[in-house]
């Protein structure tokens, strides 16, 4: 079966990225059409806009996005480009899987980390609504809504049960925002209570973070509002090796973006040093989510066993190889 996908190289490491993660699914045996749409500083600048008419339209049609960095330009008054895309796709679930990679040294090599951290993607302070009261004076509005909170709640605990995890974890500050915090923890736990086979708990915030570098074996879902839910997914990300080696996904109940998370690295972009991990990891989920498990299984496997064998790595996790040769030695895993 054919799959047809939009692709977003994005821009500086992002279409080295992209051509890597091309030739490793091509690999994989899926059939995969690319629909291409080019999205960078430079088109946002030249067009005035964070999200151009084309690359909407391009993942309406296919339902399926595969996205590089994107740049969003600094100082131009331009919306970042990754919250447009959410908000005007609705991907209210950004899922983010933090696992323990072999090769990949941090300090918690004697532990292997395996939690998905589910952050609610469309409103709380990223709504963006934001006030000047009196000069020098500003508001900035935290909204938080039942509509969302439960939706996210249920896609975390949909995912733990069919994943067949343990525990959810919501993550807050109910004790001091006690009417918006409050209420995403209301809709936690009435959705909890129609997964009485999960354990269910609640973290605030602060001493979350705290425990997630002292003791992160402890973690499996993670349930948390935008806010706080970027900032500990890039926490978490750093415990397994950073934001290079980490997969993201953006899902609502029409559209699924998947994206590596990192930055576009201008510096290193044209100089073969550019690490696919995290786009390889992001399109490991889109191929599950195509359901197609057998590629997304082989890929997995056939990337744990490059960087188990430690030859064909990107300097940025130790090795001396390029990002042709790191992805010629998955291409040759894939094909055996």
């Amino acid at each position: 079966m054919a799959h047809l996908v939009t692709l977003i190289p994005g821009d500086g490491i992002g279409p080295e990225v992209a051509l890597a993660a091309e030739k490793v699914l091509a690999a994989t045996g899926v059939d995969i059409q690319w629909e291409r749409v080019e999205l960078s500083a430079d088109r946002i600048r030249a067009t005035g806009e964070s999200l151009p008419a084309d690359v909407v339209a391009s993942i309406e049609k296919t339902k399926v996005g595969l996205k590089g960095p994107v740049t969003t330009p600094i100082a131009g008054g331009f919306q970042s480009v990754n919250v447009a895309l959410r908000k005007k796709l609705d991907l209210y679930a950004n899922i983010r899987p933090i696992k323990s990679m072999p090769g990949i040294h941090t300090r918690f090599d004697d532990v292997a980390l395996d939690m998905v951290i589910f952050r609610e993607n469309t409103e709380d302070l990223y709504s963006g609504l934001e006030h000047e009261i009196v000069t020098d004076v500003i508001t900035s509005i935290k909204v938080i809504t039942r509509t969302a909170s439960t939706r996210i709640a249920r896609a975390a605990f949909r995912f733990g049960s069919r994943h067949l995890r343990k525990k959810v974890t919501a993550i807050h500050k109910a004790n001091i925002m006690k009417l918006a915090d409050g209420l995403f923890l209301r809709c936690c736990r009435e959705v909890a209570a129609d997964y009485p086979h999960l354990v269910y708990n609640e973290l605030i915030v602060d001493n979350a973070s705290m425990q997630l570098v002292t003791r992160p074996e402890q973690f499996d879902i993670l349930l948390l509002p935008n806010l706080y839910g970027d900032i500990v997914s890039d926490l978490a990300a750093g415990l397994v090796g950073g934001l290079g080696v980490v997969p993201g996904a953006n899902i609502g109940d029409n559209y699924a973006v998947f994206e590596s998370v990192h930055g576009s690295a201008p510096d290193i972009a044209g100089k073969g040093l550019a690490n696919p991990t995290a786009l390889l990891r992001s399109s490991i989920m889109m191929l599950e989510h195509l359901k197609e498990m057998d590629a997304a299984k082989r890929l997995q496997q056939a990337l744990e066993t490059v960087y188990r064998e430690g030859d064909n790595l990107t300097s940025d996790v130790g090795g001396t190889a390029t990002t042709d040769q790191f992805t010629a030695a998955l291409v040759r895993q894939l094909k055996g």
